[in-house]
């Protein structure tokens, strides 16, 4: 496939393509609370989270949009002075910074101060304890997902003029740093706190895309087994044992056409001409009904 030639571009081509572009200052974030963290909440003053649901959406300044890498295999001798690489894994960034203008309650520290602490399970009444210790909460009572909303400013109008939204997903997220606040006697500034959350992984959907094209099939390849043999492990012991092998062979890890023996042959059960034929239970119930030498061997 050839490079397309140049072609002249039309000063509506440049309206729609160029003039208008997304602005970063039009977005929303979302921060809903685990059930067990809620509770914990009451006991930093923290009582009203509906409204401090919302100051959070509202005060945050800062985030950024997640983002990840492929991580690759490397072919060096197929091709002579050529290396080619096959993706194997995709990365995530280990965590995603938020930023948050701070009110006269400080109520956006007290929040996340109280979060990191129900997640040790730090207590207060006796925080001036030299010998002080905790506990950590399991991963389930503290982790949540949390969601970044990008839109334009267009958002609300008609649909004709309305432009899309993309809506970034972060699954079992939780605040895993708080950065420190400067403060100084220089000229006042707004107070802020910056909260990193980590999160296991992240998905980025457009409401008006996803369903249209399709997604990416996850079944198994034709001619693939979904499991080896189609045996269970209960199966595979039966086989081993009417067979007379050795309890330590695995026939799972094997297809049919892999059986090598000069005293025994298969070609009354197996047809080993078709490669994406699978075992079967009748091949099963046809092998118990026949006696094979104990010298039968995989390749």
């Amino acid at each position: 496939m050839g490079a397309p030639n140049p072609t002249v571009k039309s000063v509506s081509d440049i309206k729609r393509f160029i003039m208008q572009p997304a602005l970063t200052s039009h977005y929303e974030c979302y921060f809903p609370y685990p059930s067990g963290v809620e509770k914990f909440f009451s006991y930093s003053g923290l009582t009203n989270t509906s409204e401090i649901s919302r100051s959070l959406i509202i005060s945050c300044s800062d985030a950024s949009l997640p983002g990840s890498s492929l991580s690759t295999h490397e072919l060096n001798n197929d091709f002579t002075g050529v290396t080619q690489r096959h993706a194997y894994r995709r990365l995530y960034d280990n965590q995603s910074d938020f930023s948050f203008y701070v009110d006269y309650n400080y109520t956006q520290i007290a929040l996340f101060e109280s979060w990191m602490r129900f997640i040790v399970g730090e207590q207060i009444s006796d925080a001036d304890r030299l010998n002080k210790s905790y506990r950590v909460s399991y991963p389930k009572a503290y982790k949540t997902s949390i969601f970044i909303t990008k839109f334009e400013r267009n958002i609300g109008k008609s649909t004709k003029t309305q432009s899309k939204k993309i809506v970034y997903s972060f699954f079992n997220a939780f605040p895993i740093t708080v950065n420190s606040m400067p403060i100084s006697y220089e000229s006042s500034q707004l107070l802020k706190i910056t909260v990193g959350f980590t999160y296991d992984r992240y998905v980025a959907s457009n409401a008006s895309i996803v369903g249209s094209y399709g997604e990416p099939g996850q079944t198994t390849s034709y001619g693939v087994p979904e499991s080896p043999f189609d045996l269970t492990a209960f199966d595979q012991a039966k086989l081993n044992t009417e067979l007379a092998f050795n309890q330590n062979i695995n026939l799972g890890n094997y297809s049919p056409g892999t059986f090598t023996n000069t005293n025994t042959n298969f070609s009354d059960i197996f047809d080993t001409s078709d490669p994406t034929r699978v075992f079967q239970q009748s091949d099963l119930n046809q092998l118990s009904s026949k006696s094979y030498s104990s010298d039968l061997n995989l390749f």
